[in-house]
């Protein structure tokens, strides 16, 4: 089992969950590997442009570390007991992006037998005019830190010190969410040769590679995205900006989905379902056509982060699958209760994830997602399956949406 970290592909590492693989290798069932990959701007904006005679900047950088990894262990999992022919790949929010992309990566075609795919933003993948502005605004960004504009650009990149590279990277990330609602600069992008097509544009053409999937997202994706991490399109004007963009006729529906939607809670979980949740139930659909898909939707939460308004929001199941149930954060949220079913349904979820990576299957209680019956299960106190869970708002998302 090879784990991709999240962290919007410019934080988080290998580390974020000491030991995070112990309850899968105490089984005596798989070996774990995870991995650090490029971030930021020196992983994940397109400086291919500023390429010269002397110098070449390759695009994709992080996503091109990630096959690299994918390779060794192909080349080298035999000598820790591993089979380089029975590997799952799986990661959690960027690292489900990175899961996803790389199923429509043609450099990792055979490199993995199945992906599980948690809290994915799939749609986080854009094209090389869009990937454009964003170095171009990062070169200008890091010419003001600097006070230079003579260095040629090549250059610049090369010896500009890293306290400046963060500042610049980090203003173009602030700026974004508003310039551009809905998008996520640090991200791969569709370089029509590493990656020569949008991930979802793949799933829709049988173009991915056909191995199962496992795909799924929390209940409130878009709770936890406040403060620091508000990127998502949660604001009136951000909100207004997909609707300006979306055709006039399919406003209202959207509106009867997300009644209220001027509300913090409507809005954030206008937000999430638009990063998360509906490209997830997109790429389950079109997947479904050609190899097994599973889904789910993790709904647990303890009682305190119900009371503070987070739910079971982007993330939080990933304390209850590692059993990091000890950790100063997961005491804390089940404090006021919860913790029993926590660690419970921690327990079910690795028993699940355990039997797909071994068989490529699930239990029969968890039956296949199609597009027919999208047949869902819904982790909670009393896991459960519901058929098309929220297909009002899925209908809504796909007249809203319907290029995705």
């Amino acid at each position: 089992m090879v784990f991709i970290h999240g962290g919007g592909y410019s934080v988080g590492s290998s580390q974020d969950f000491p030991g995070q693989g112990e309850a899968f290798v105490r089984s005596g069932r798989v070996v774990y590997v995870n991995f650090n990959y490029r971030l930021g701007a020196l992983g994940y904006l397109d400086f291919s442009r500023y390429s010269t005679a002397g110098r070449t900047f390759e695009s994709n950088l992080g996503l091109r570390d990630q096959v690299a990894a994918l390779q060794w262990v192909h080349d080298n999992i035999r000598s820790f007991g591993g089979n380089p022919n029975n590997v799952t790949l799986f990661g959690e929010s960027a690292g489900g992006n990175a899961a996803i992309t790389l199923m429509a990566t043609p450099s990792a075609r055979g490199l993995f037998s199945r992906v599980i795919a948690q809290s994915p933003p799939p749609g986080a993948v854009y094209s090389p005019v869009l990937a454009a502005e964003w170095a171009e605004e990062f070169v200008h960004e890091l010419r003001r830190i600097t006070a230079d504009t003579r260095t040629e650009t090549a250059d610049l990149l090369v010896q500009a010190d890293v306290t400046h590279l963060l500042r610049a990277a980090l203003t173009l990330q602030m700026r974004t969410p508003d310039a551009q609602p809905g998008t996520f600069p640090l991200a791969p992008v569709v370089d029509g040769d590493f990656l020569p097509e949008k991930p979802v544009d793949a799933f829709r053409h049988g173009r991915a590679h056909r191995v199962p999937l496992t795909i799924g997202t929390n209940d409130r994706e878009g709770s936890a995205f406040r403060g620091r991490v508000d990127i998502l399109p949660t604001s009136p004007d951000r909100i207004q900006a997909l609707f300006a963009r979306a055709p006039m006729d399919v406003h209202e529906a959207m509106r009867q989905a997300y009644p209220e939607l001027h509300t913090k809670r409507t809005s954030s979980d206008f937000g999430g379902d638009f990063a998360f949740w509906f490209p997830s139930v997109t790429v389950g659909s079109l997947h479904s056509r050609v190899a097994p898909v599973h889904f789910y939707r993790f709904d647990l939460a303890p009682r305190l982060m119900h009371v503070i308004g987070l739910d079971a929001t982007h993330g939080i199941e990933l304390y209850a699958l590692f059993n990091h149930v000890d950790t100063v954060f997961a005491r804390t949220a089940t404090s006021l209760g919860g913790r029993r079913d926590f660690i419970s349904a921690g327990e079910r979820m690795r028993r699940h994830w355990l039997r797909f990576a071994c068989t490529g299957a699930m239990e029969h209680s968890w039956p296949r997602y199609t597009e027919y019956d999208r047949q869902t299960l819904i982790i909670d106190g009393v896991d459960r399956v519901e058929s098309d869970p929220r297909g009002h708002r899925r209908e809504a998302w796909q007249q809203f949406l319907p290029d995705l």
